[in-house]
């Protein structure tokens, strides 16, 4: 048993000896390898390159951000110009609430337009009846008053043609009252006469003002309607605006999510470049160490090696 554990520890002893003989003859094509490195320009090209490549992964780094900034600037003012359309589509919104309820009092002042129209010409036809029947009652009590007339003259005839008995004082006395009486007629006439024409006059100036309250209302009428044509054209060319800029906002919004969404690719691209980056200077930092660290335990193996062998044989 004991000399198979030394063959075995001679063994792994040879296999040793020879892996470290590899190390070696390794080691020094390694150095040598590292002093032409040093000694010939391909280093320095090779150190400046990339020091070069890490320049420009900053300067791709810094132009990025930069680029970011600028993202979160245009998204902040796109942000602020959204907000305005939003300010404006709630005052365009206020106005045609606005323009709504104009319309609605005009409708109503309308309304109230036709309705004192119809009103007046209820009165203006109450009042050519009321014409008509003053007209009438007129007729009638020149009619009267005719025969009146008519049955004064022939009483007047009755009294000419009476006999001589009658005494003349008592005839004239009796055409004194006659004469008296006929002058009262007469004037109680011309004041009825007088006051039907009065109220003839004051109902045809009501219906004159009936008429012209009429054309006004009709004018103003017309008005109404105009500004209700205009209030819908402007409704719709408001509506036309609107919908026209919403499109647009749209649009542009569209545009700068894409924008974004690319920059945001490209963001992630540039992480993922450069984390691969400095994943490799790191992998690259632990093989210069893990070399420097192999050839320090070369050089110790050589040098215990070297002692080992210096020493007698006894």
């Amino acid at each position: 048993e004991e000399s198979l554990q030394m063959w075995d520890l001679n063994k792994r002893l040879e296999a040793y000896l020879a892996r470290v003989k590899f190390l070696e003859e390794e080691n020094e094509v390694l150095r040598a390898e590292i002093q032409n490195a040093k000694g010939s320009p391909a280093g320095d090209s090779w150190r400046a390159k990339y020091e070069e490549e890490l320049r420009a992964l900053r300067d791709a780094l810094d132009h990025a951000f930069r680029e970011k900034c600028t993202a979160e600037l245009a998204r902040d003012n796109l942000y602020e110009e959204v907000q305005q359309v939003k300010s404006r589509c709630q005052k365009e919104q206020a106005a045609r609430e606005e323009a709504k309820k104009q319309l609605s009092l005009s409708r109503k002042e309308l309304e109230e337009e036709r309705r004192a129209q119809i009103w007046l010409k209820e009165r203006a036809v109450q009042l050519e009846k009321e014409v008509e029947a003053l007209l009438e009652v007129h007729e009638e009590e020149k009619a009267g008053l005719d025969q009146e007339i008519a049955s004064f003259s022939q009483s007047l005839e009755s009294f000419r043609c009476a006999p001589v008995a009658f005494q003349p004082v008592e005839v004239e006395d009796y055409s004194k009252r006659l004469s008296e009486i006929w002058k009262g007629a007469v004037e109680t006439y011309k004041t009825e006469v007088s006051q039907l024409e009065g109220s003839l006059c004051q109902a045809k100036e009501n219906l004159w003002k009936a008429v012209e309250d009429n054309q006004q209302s009709q004018l103003q009428l017309q008005h109404l309607e105009k500004d209700l044509a205009g209030l819908k054209a402007r409704k719709e060319i408001l509506e036309e605006s609107l919908a026209r800029q919403w499109q647009e906002q749209r649009g542009e919004a569209e545009k700068f999510q894409l924008a974004m969404e690319a920059l945001e690719q490209e963001k992630q691209t540039l992480r993922v470049q450069i984390a691969q980056v400095l994943e490799d200077r790191q992998q690259l930092m632990h093989l210069k160490m893990s070399l420097s660290l192999e050839v320090a335990t070369y050089r110790t193996l050589l040098e215990a090696e070297s002692t080992r062998l210096q020493m007698p044989a006894g």
